[in-house]
Formats: structure tokens, C-alpha cells, sequence
């Protein structure tokens, strides 16, 4: 259980850091994909939703693209961790101790990113005016909402599977 919730939490953030960078892209496509756009929300700030000014769309361009050697450098660490903690777990015979610095050595790349996506999230939310920022609360607490919504309907479903019989 607690595995599983940490590769959401991890999935999570590489959704993120994706997002971040997809909005250094430049400006949208032929497709409306673009900064903030579907697949692509800046440090999970909906903004596409939030009408940015030409100079808010280029400032945030700007703070993506300060960035993104820095998320670069701390995804390529996390490979290297997520494969260096699967080698740990998969060996025998069981190595306690490695298992145990590889979940460590995991876990300190994971929090280095969680800093790292906060920064950008608070670097981008500060460019945001009052009504952009309250109006940027409301749509994650929505988005928060219809996940938890999401999730109990699929632990309805889990929960209402019949078992097999052994």
C-alpha cells in the first residue's frame, strides 16, 4: 500500500514538473496546446483558465525556462533512484540495508523535487493578480474535489467486485 501510494504521489510530480515544462514551450499551438493548456499547466496552476496579460504569459514562460535545468538535473536523479531501489528490492538474497539507503536515497531526490515544484509553483502564483489567485484556489479545490469524487467511485467499484473464491 505504501509503495503503490508513493508511485502516486512520484506520478504526480512527474505530472507536474511535465507540466512545468511543457509551459517554457512557448506559445500554444494549432491545437490550443500550449502553456497551461490541456497537458500542459504550469506547476499544476490552471492557466489557460485564468486569462494571462501577454507579459504574465512571457514572465511565466520565463520563470518555466529558470527552471528547467533544474528539474532536468533532479527527474534524471529519480531514474536513477526509482532503478537503483528496484535492483535493491529484486536482489537475493535480500540486502536489508541497501534496500534500506535506496529507499532513503529515493526518497531525499523526491523531497529535493517537492521543493523544487513548490518554488516554481510560488514563483508563478506570485505573478498572478488577487482575482487570478483566488480564482486559481477555486479551480484546484474543484479539480481536488473531482478527484476524491473519482476515487470513491473506483473504490465503489473495487469494493463491489466479486472475490475469488481460492
Amino acid at each position: 500500500m505504501k509503495r503503490s501510494f508513493r508511485h502516486v504521489i512520484l506520478a504526480a510530480l512527474v505530472l507536474l514538473v511535465a507540466g512545468a515544462t511543457a509551459l517554457a514551450q512557448g506559445p500554444p499551438g494549432p491545437r490550443g496546446r500550449g502553456p497551461g493548456g490541456p497537458g500542459g499547466p504550469g506547476a499544476g496552476l490552471p492557466l489557460a483558465a485564468l486569462n494571462l496579460t501577454e507579459a504574465q504569459r512571457e514572465q511565466a514562460q520565463n520563470i518555466a525556462q529558470q527552471h528547467r535545468q533544474q528539474t532536468r538535473t533532479l527527474m534524471e536523479r529519480l531514474q536513477v533512484a526509482r532503478a537503483a531501489q528496484q535492483q535493491a528490492v529484486d536482489a537475493l538474497p535480500v540486502d536489508e540495508g541497501r534496500i534500506r539507503t535506496a529507499m532513503q536515497d529515493l526518497a531525499a531526490v523526491e523531497s529535493d523535487l517537492a521543493v523544487e515544484q513548490a518554488r516554481l509553483h510560488s514563483e508563478l502564483f506570485a505573478i498572478l493578480t488577487a482575482e487570478q489567485q483566488a480564482q486559481a484556489q477555486k479551480l484546484r479545490a474543484d479539480r481536488e474535489a473531482r478527484m476524491k469524487e473519482r476515487q470513491g467511485r473506483i473504490q465503489q467499484r473495487l469494493q463491489s467486485r466479486p472475490r475469488p473464491q481460492a
